[in-house]
C-alpha cells in the first residue's frame, strides 16, 4: 500500500552519492553516469519533475589533483571542490543535452536556507527552472563553505531540498540497497519498510569509511526524520542498479521506503524546524514540556528552566527538557541575555505560531 503512493509523485529529488559516481580511481565513472543521466531523462520525459542533488565534485577534484584520500585541510578540500565541480557539471550538461534537456548548476550554502527572503528566493529559482523543463542539478557550495564541508552532506541538502520545494518523493542513491540489517556480516537483509524511525532504526546506520565520501547511513537516517516529518516518503537504494529509479517510481520492491508521516508540517514550520543551525537552547522543566506537547500551548517564562548560548531576539532556538533531549525548535521572542535576567513576566517566550515539535 505505501509504495502504490510513489506511483504519483510528480516532483521528484534525487540524489547521488560520491560512491555511485566515481570508480576505483576517484574519478568520475563515464558509463556510470550516463546510465544514471539516462534514467533521469526518462522520467523528465514521462512528465515528472526531477531535482538532481549531486556529490563528487570533492571526489573528482581529488582524482584530478592526485590526492589518494579525502583531504583534512579546508583549502585542500576547497580547491578539490573548485576542480571538481567543473568537471562535474560538463559531464553531466553533454550527457543531458544528448537527451534534449537542459540542466542549471545551483551552488547552495546553509545561509541560502536560513534566511527567510533567500529561502523563498531559492525556492521560486527551482520552482522556474522545472516549470521551464529544465533539470536543476544542486551541489553545496564548497568552494566557499566552510561550514558545510567541515559539517555538512549532501544527504542532509538533499532532505532540505525536499522539504524546500516540497517534492513528493526524496530519492537518495547510494552503493547498498538500503538501510541493512547485519551489515558486513553473514546473513545481510535490507529492511523493506520503516514507518517510524526509532533507536533500533538508528542503530544499524554507521557513518563511512570512503576516502570520498562524508556521512555513510547514519546522515541519511537524519535526512529521513526531515522529510518524513514535512510529509515527504524517502526511497534508499543503489545507484548501481540500472533501471533502479522507474522500479521505485512503479512501485516496485526497491531499496527501503521510509514513510512520510500524516501529520506534516506546512511550509513556515519547516523553515523553523529544518531550515537553522540554533544559536542557543531553552532547557524547560516536566510542566512546560507537557504543556508544548500536548496542550499546544505557548513557552512561557516560569517553565524556562535555564538558557544556553548567546542569541538575538527572532532567532530560532532549540528547546529541551531538562535530561537535555531536544523535542522542539520556536523563535525566540526575547535575546538570551533578557532571558537569563529573570525579568520577564506576563509574556511569551516562544508563541506557539513560532513553534515546531519535532
Amino acid at each position: 500500500m505505501h509504495r502504490d503512493s510513489l506511483k504519483s509523485a510528480a516532483r521528484l529529488v534525487v540524489k547521488i552519492g560520491t560512491g555511485v559516481l566515481t570508480d576505483a580511481r576517484k574519478q568520475i565513472d563515464p558509463a556510470q553516469l550516463e546510465q544514471l543521466v539516462a534514467q533521469i531523462a526518462a522520467l523528465r520525459k514521462a512528465g515528472k519533475e526531477i531535482v538532481l542533488v549531486t556529490s563528487g565534485a570533492v571526489g573528482a577534484g581529488m582524482g584530478a589533483l592526485g590526492c589518494e584520500k579525502r583531504p583534512h585541510d579546508l583549502a585542500e578540500l576547497q580547491a578539490c571542490a573548485a576542480v571538481g565541480q567543473v568537471r562535474l557539471m560538463s559531464g553531466y550538461a553533454e550527457l543531458f543535452a544528448r537527451q534534449e534537456l537542459h540542466v542549471a548548476q545551483v551552488l547552495l550554502t546553509h545561509e541560502d536556507f536560513e534566511h527567510h527572503e533567500r529561502h523563498l528566493n531559492a525556492r521560486n529559482t527551482l520552482v522556474t527552472l522545472l516549470d521551464r523543463g529544465v533539470v536543476p542539478i544542486i551541489n553545496e557550495n564548497d568552494a566557499v563553505s566552510f561550514t558545510e564541508i567541515k559539517f555538512g552532506d549532501n544527504d542532509k541538502l538533499s532532505a532540505l531540498v525536499a522539504s524546500l520545494l516540497p517534492a513528493d518523493l526524496l530519492v537518495i542513491l547510494t552503493t547498498v540497497d538500503g538501510v541493512v540489517e547485519n551489515f558486513g556480516k553473514a546473513n545481510p537483509k535490507t529492511i523493506p519498510l520503516v514507518e517510524k524511525i526509532d533507536r533500533s532504526i538508528e542503530g544499524l546506520a554507521g557513518g563511512t569509511l570512503s576516502d570520498t565520501a562524508v556521512g555513510g547511513m547514519k546522515s541519511k537516517i537524519e535526512a529521513a526524520k526531515i522529510v518524513v516529518r514535512s510529509g515527504i516518503p524517502l526511497v534508499i537504494a543503489s545507484g548501481k542498479k540500472r533501471n533502479v529509479l522507474a522500479r521505485i517510481v512503479n512501485s516496485e520492491s526497491e531499496g527501503t521506503l521510509f514513510v512520510a508521516q500524516a501529520n506534516k508540517l506546512q511550509g513556515r514550520k519547516r523553515w523553523i524546524a529544518f531550515f537553522h543551525h540554533p544559536r542557543g537552547a531553552l532547557f524547560v522543566d516536566a510542566g512546560a514540556r507537557r504543556a508544548l506537547r500536548e496542550g499546544g500551548k505557548s513557552l512561557l517564562p516560569p517553565g524556562v528552566a535555564r538558557c544556553e548560548g548567546i542569541f538575538d531576539a527572532g532567532e530560532v532556538v532549540r528547546i529541551c527538557d531538562l535530561d537535555g533531549m531536544e523535542f522542539a525548535r520556536g523563535i525566540s521572542k526575547f535575546n538570551s541575555e533578557e532571558i537569563r535576567g529573570r525579568k520577564l513576566a506576563r509574556v511569551e517566550v516562544v508563541h506557539r505560531d513560532d513553534l515546531v515539535i519535532l
